[in-house]
């Protein structure tokens, strides 16, 4: 299937009204407005599809960029695609999910991560600590630098309040990953929680 085949079948599952919600939450234009239970069917009919997913990521229309997320292979991926998907993606869902899910489960994940939370685009590094979030829950806790975990925690607990909007609200998703996902550090994700105290977001009217 090529990506004007895939475009063509978006366009007739599209709706306005979904659009609408798409738009609101941040997506940019082009939107169809194709719920993503219908982009999982087409994910689920495709399965894996590397070459169909930078097609479809490359023509900026954010339903089908939301869906090369599902199809891409992630060990494929390059630093030059990685850094493409992060500059073109344009909202948070593709920046702190797509882009950052496909990141996650790549080989550059964490260096990747570590060069974008540097970034000054607040999209940029929000896509960063989503990433660096997804990866502590792909990876073991045993193979996990406690050392730099504990540090990056710390590095929160002092300038999460001086953020931008988007970077609060992933580094506080990344807090919360630690707590959940590796164990040797939980209490301390916890004390470093309390020490924050309530995080302000800006979430658009949502």
């Amino acid at each position: 299937m090529t990506a004007e085949e895939v475009i063509d079948r978006l366009r007739g599952l599209g709706s306005e009204s979904y659009a609408r919600i798409l738009r609101n939450h941040g997506a940019q234009e082009p939107v169809l407005g194709v719920k993503t239970e219908e982009l999982k069917k087409i994910q689920k009919s495709i399965r894996t599809d590397h070459r169909l997913a930078l097609d479809l990521f490359a023509t900026g229309i954010h339903d089908a960029m939301y869906l090369a997320g599902l199809l891409a292979d992630d060990a494929q991926m390059t630093k030059k695609d990685l850094d493409r998907w992060v500059r073109e993606a344009g909202c948070p869902a593709l920046l702190e999910y797509t882009v950052a899910w496909v990141a996650a489960g790549s080989p550059l994940g964490r260096e990747i991560a570590l060069e974008w939370i540097e970034s000054p685009n607040e999209g940029i590094a929000s896509a960063g600590w989503s990433t660096l979030a997804g990866l502590l829950a792909l990876t073991p806790g045993d193979a996990l630098d406690e050392r730099e975990l504990r540090a990056r925690l710390e590095h929160i607990r002092k300038t999460i309040h001086d953020q931008p909007n988007r970077v609060r609200y992933t580094m506080n998703g990344f807090l919360i990953s630690a707590g959940i996902y590796v164990p040797s550090v939980s209490t301390y994700a916890k004390e470093i929680a309390r020490a924050i105290g309530p995080v302000t977001l800006d979430m658009g009217g949502t």
